[in-house]
């Protein structure tokens, strides 16, 4: 009797046991719940959440990695494919910028010289002194006026051919720039520097705006803020290396300043040789393009071996959200309400970013350096610290932007300049006085509110656009960021000269104003995007352009909240 019941009690085992019905791993046991599965003499395999002599947990089948095997791996290769669209896009994008923003003050006084010969070389007679300086005014203001073209071209063409072929498309203007620079003094042509320079502007300008949006689009939320900032990296580290390459000992001699303007045609090439090889904007192939299996191995190639089932399911809702709309145009911006929050934050941030003095830093430090007793041969290689000071405040920005959040580091950046403007002030009207130390404590001024700038305005104010806005409206707000960021910049070499000679030691009072007002703005009505997706932004800023319709409804588009209103 107690064999038969042993015999009775044990499970019966058929003979050639067939595996469990086991779908993959992660999954559940065909047939809906967990259910221990007879125990198979001699088998590795146990009811799930009991021990083995492989560990817990599950059966696995033996060509899945184990949990927490491949997550490295997988971290790996989505570090890698993202920051080799971080650095392909960025050298030839941003870096342009801040590149060919700072190499053309190295030649000035070999470009006026070869003005001068080539204009005596035509006519016989020398060009006289003021027009000689109007040449130069135009060579130096046809770069900004180009980025303003090039920032209206952006938006339909990161709208038509997409973020990356938008980038490799502009490097046509690059090139074409790089020869008229190499071949402008052997032809005898100083027209072809100016002519330069407004490509170089264009090209500039186009990728001031795609470049953010391309890669903002391509992160993951968690590292968007961190990933969108490294344009302003790219930015800074363009300004030093023009400033190192334009050294008399490099390429800033009478001799090569041709091939100091051409050597724009560097991270150009860099940029066409290595971004083909990455992916698009898995947001445009989604959303833009309707093409979800593109979309897919665009994300699976940024991402590594991810599970893409959550981001999937928030790009499918912000496809949703986007269906049947269209690409919005510029001047629609301003007639939403649903984006007037948006829109203000774009004008009043973007602004302020040219208007808060940081230029006039840049312009007045050599005569600073100048009243430090700092010789005039070495002025160059101090000027060189201002732009390091920057690069230095971008990557701090960037380490630290997903923990302070945008709008700690926009109120801090700008609180900080109006402290360091204020001393500068008062460091300039007393280094005339008894006070031999204060040269020295306006020298410090400059370092300190360059850094201010670098940590929270350089950087944040570009990720705006990409953040505040969606799929349709991104490109049209880019294009308004970057026609004001352009016109606010020529407008300032424009009337500087004219500001240093009319408010002289007080040339920092009025910047001040704007760095107090941006600081206020971002403080009191910039809403925090930190870590959040598109979506649950879009739905807090439909919470505070309207405010009396609570907090449970969705966000639907404009389209939608202005037929509602009817």
């Amino acid at each position: 009797m107690r064999a038969l019941r042993r015999l009775v009690g044990r499970p019966f085992v058929p003979p050639n046991p067939a595996p469990p019905p086991w779908k993959g791993h992660g999954d559940t046991w065909a047939g809906g719940a967990w259910g221990c599965p007879p125990r198979i003499k001699g088998s590795a395999s146990e009811c799930p959440g009991t021990e083995t002599s492989r560990g817990r947990g599950p059966p696995r089948d033996r060509g899945l990695p184990e949990p927490g095997r491949g997550r490295g791996r997988q971290m790996e290769v989505q570090g890698r494919v993202l920051l080799l669209t971080i650095c392909a896009a960025g050298i030839g994008g941003t870096f342009q910028f801040g590149y060919n923003l700072s190499i053309i003050n190295a030649p000035t006084l070999h470009i006026q010289q070869f003005t001068n010969e080539t204009w005596q070389m035509r006519t016989g007679q020398p060009l006289p002194d003021h027009l000689v300086l109007l040449v130069w005014s135009l060579i130096v203001s046809l770069y900004p006026l180009g980025g303003l073209l090039g920032a209206l071209l952006a938006g339909p063409l990161a709208v038509t051919l997409g973020r990356k072929k938008s980038l490799l498309v502009n490097n046509i203007f690059v090139l074409a720039a790089a020869g008229l620079f190499g071949f402008s003094r052997r032809a005898g042509s100083f027209e072809m520097i100016m002519l330069g320079r407004l490509l170089v502007g264009i090209s500039a300008g186009v990728s001031m705006n795609v470049q953010p949006m391309y890669l903002g689009e391509s992160a993951p939320k968690e590292l968007r803020g961190a990933v969108a900032m490294t344009s302003a990296i790219f930015t800074a580290l363009g300004l030093v290396m023009g400033q190192v390459v334009g050294l008399r000992e490099l390429l800033g001699g009478p001799q090569a300043w041709p091939l100091l303007l051409a050597s724009c045609l560097v991270p150009g090439a860099l940029q066409l040789a290595s971004l083909p090889l990455l992916p698009e904007s898995p947001r445009y192939l989604l959303i833009d393009c309707g093409d979800p299996a593109a979309c897919q191995a665009a994300l699976q190639r940024l991402r590594g071996p991810a599970d893409l089932a959550g981001e999937l399911a928030e790009l499918e809702q912000e496809r949703a959200v986007c269906r049947g709309g269209r690409a919005r145009r510029p001047w629609e911006l301003f007639r939403e309400r649903a984006l007037r929050r948006q829109v203000a934050s774009l004008v009043v941030l973007g602004g302020a970013m040219e208007l808060c003095g940081n230029d006039a830093m840049y312009a007045y430090a050599l005569a600073v350096f100048s009243q430090a007793g700092i010789s005039q041969d070495k002025i160059q290689y101090v000027a060189i610290g201002t732009g390091g000071c920057e690069l230095l405040a971008t990557l701090l920005s960037c380490l630290v932007i997903e923990r302070a959040g945008r709008r700690v580091l926009l109120t801090g950046g700008y609180g900080l300049m109006t402290c360091w403007g204020s001393v500068f002030t008062v460091a300039l009207c007393l280094q005339q006085g008894s006070f031999s130390w204060m040269p020295y404590l306006a020298m410090a001024c400059v370092f300190a509110s360059i850094l201010s700038f670098g940590i929270g305005p350089a950087g944040v104010t570009g990720i705006l656009a990409t953040e505040l806005f969606d799929q349709m409206a991104r490109p049209a707000a880019y294009m308004v960021c970057g026609a004001l960021m352009w016109t606010m910049l020529f407008l300032v070499g424009l009337a500087f000269p004219f500001i240093m000679e009319g408010l002289s030691h007080f040339i920092y009072v009025p910047f001040l104003c704007v760095c107090i007002c941006a600081a206020v703005y971002s403080g009191l009505f910039l809403p925090e995007t930190r870590g959040k997706s598109f979506v649950e932004i879009s739905e807090e800023l439909q919470r505070l352009n309207f405010p009396g319709r609570g907090r449970g409804l969705a966000w639907a588009g404009p389209e939608v909240v202005r037929s509602t209103e009817l």
